[in-house]
């Protein structure tokens, strides 16, 4: 049984798309996040002055739909903002248009702790592959006491949990079980089992997998070599951008995925896999067995409505 989280958010001027503070209960951390349009506003408050780590986000112009990323860290972090905010021909960064502050309300962080944690983001941001980091190198970490190192790693995981509540999923890795389960919690499901579509004309096979409520290919999947649906179609940018970047490479009559691949529908995921548009619900399979993703999504859901009516 999953353990639900309490994320406590504050839109500090009434809007959604404006600054905003996010934090969890019995948890040190806080976050603050900003478009650059109110970045002076983000430094006015006392948060940003702290010792802590900072992230910039803005679109990559060399990916369809990708992102681009700087993560650092300072012991005042409003200094390195304002320093990011100057025009790219006096040191600073033009390509960002969000900036998220990530400090402790307990003013405990220190330097060495920002650095370690400085450190790990960037780690988990590559692993993830999510969007294009900026950061020249990866520091080295930076050893800390055990116990320190316990806590940071606690302020991590607490951390992972905030930012995409606030959409940015820069560190949700894009993992898959290794070993199809179709067993289910007892309440809610947060992994899928196993999903497969195959050509079996082409001997092409992949194989998927809800994880965390996002449609994953796995590593290793298969998919046509080329693409032979209508050019005009928006998954033709997308299957490009894959062959670019790397993730999607030929082997022998078909392509291969170097790595998990998160999608924006199963649907997406089945068009690149089979070369041309597709219905995903309808198309991918629990392995194993003719239940389809759209019939696996629903289970339950009747049987919900009879318990939910007879409580009325």
């Amino acid at each position: 049984m999953s353990i639900g989280k309490s994320v406590r958010l504050f839109l500090a001027d009434g809007t959604p798309g404006g600054l905003l503070t996010a934090e969890i209960m019995n948890w040190t951390g806080h976050v603050v996040a900003a478009p650059r349009s109110d970045l002076a506003a983000l430094l006015k408050r006392p948060e940003a002055t702290r010792t802590g780590i900072y992230i910039l986000l803005g679109d990559d112009p060399n990916s369809l739909g990708g992102q681009m990323a700087y993560i650092g860290e300072g012991d005042d972090v409003s200094k390195r903002l304002y320093q990011h905010a100057r025009p790219e021909d006096r040191n600073g960064k033009d390509f960002w248009d969000r900036a998220i502050v990530l400090t402790s309300k307990d003013t405990n962080l220190t330097k060495a702790h920002a650095r370690y944690l400085e450190s790990r983001f960037i780690t988990l941001a590559v692993q993830a592959n999510r969007a294009r980091l900026t950061n020249g190198t990866a520091p080295p970490p930076i050893v800390l006491p055990e116990a320190d190192v316990s806590d940071m790693e606690y302020f991590i995981e607490q951390a992972k949990i905030v930012l995409p509540v606030l959409g940015v999923n820069l560190f949700r890795s894009p993992r898959a079980t290794s070993v199809g389960s179709n067993t289910e919690t007892t309440e809610t499901r947060k992994d899928s089992p196993l999903f497969e579509m195959a050509v079996k004309k082409l001997g092409i096979t992949a194989t998927a997998q809800e994880v965390d409520g996002e449609f994953t290919v796995i590593e290793g999947s298969r998919a046509r070599l080329a693409w032979i649906g209508d050019e005009s179609h928006s998954y033709v940018g997308l299957r490009e951008k894959l062959e670019h970047d790397g993730t999607l490479v030929p082997d022998g009559p078909a392509m291969r995925f170097t790595r998990n691949h998160v999608f924006a529908s199963p649907s997406a995921a089945a068009a690149i896999v089979v070369g041309r548009a597709a219905n995903g619900r309808k198309d991918w399979r629990v392995k194993g067995s003719q239940t389809s993703y759209g019939q696996w999504e629903t289970e339950g859901v009747e049987e919900a409505m009879k318990q939910g009516g007879s409580n009325v």
